[in-house]
């Protein structure tokens, strides 16, 4: 039985985790990196410093350009990560809104935005998984900070494969891939989760 577990684990982490150096070093999950707001001005900022004080300037510019500057800016920092940032970004809103349909709280969400930013930042997201990445990060987060019943997870399984549009068999076995891939660390410190819980109703 532990040899079959273990033949599990390595076939489902050769699907996610990207072969060789691409996957990047592992290091401290940082909450603010990806949400940092100095990421959309780009080349578009400027910083006046004054005698008593310091200003910022943002210009004009259209939000195409924007939105490929921040992404090229973004692409040259992080090399190891496949996704663009207003990709990864779009995911999360996605999450968010999901969450809220299916009245989970926004705890909730900000573990699942901490699953889900360590899998991105760790290189393990593409193309092909992110939906099902964001899926089972939603998944998990609801399972260990929510007390739901059988039928609110059928609910909730329900939901993501209709918004994301996966089968629930793949999502189900791509849970446990995720698990894995978070080393099994799914209850999180404070310092992890209260910044995107503060972001998140302050939005509200």
């Amino acid at each position: 039985l532990c040899h079959h577990w273990s033949l599990l684990l390595m076939t489902q982490c050769a699907f996610l985790i990207p072969s060789g150096s691409e996957a990047g070093e592992a290091a401290e999950y940082d909450p603010n990196l990806l949400d940092d707001p100095q990421w959309p001005c780009g080349k578009h900022k400027r910083v006046l410093i004054f005698a008593s004080y310091m200003t910022t300037v943002i210009e004009y510019v259209k939000p195409s350009d924007l939105k490929k500057d921040m992404n090229e800016t973004f692409r040259e920092k992080f090399p190891h990560i496949k996704l663009t940032l207003s990709k990864i970004r779009s995911l999360k809103r996605e999450m968010r809104n999901l969450s809220e349909e299916c009245s989970l709280e926004p705890v909730t969400v900000s573990m699942a935005y901490v699953y889900f930013e360590k899998l991105v930042l760790q290189g393990k997201l593409n193309k092909q998984n992110r939906k099902l990445c964001a899926g089972a990060c939603v998944l998990l987060a609801a399972k260990i900070s929510s007390d739901l019943r059988k039928h609110e997870v059928k609910h909730l399984i329900d939901k993501l494969e209709e918004r994301f549009r996966f089968n629930r068999r793949d999502l189900i076995g791509f849970e446990f891939t995720v698990l894995v891939a978070l080393e099994l660390a799914l209850y999180l410190p404070e310092n992890q989760v209260l910044p995107h819980y503060r972001r998140l109703t302050q939005q509200s």
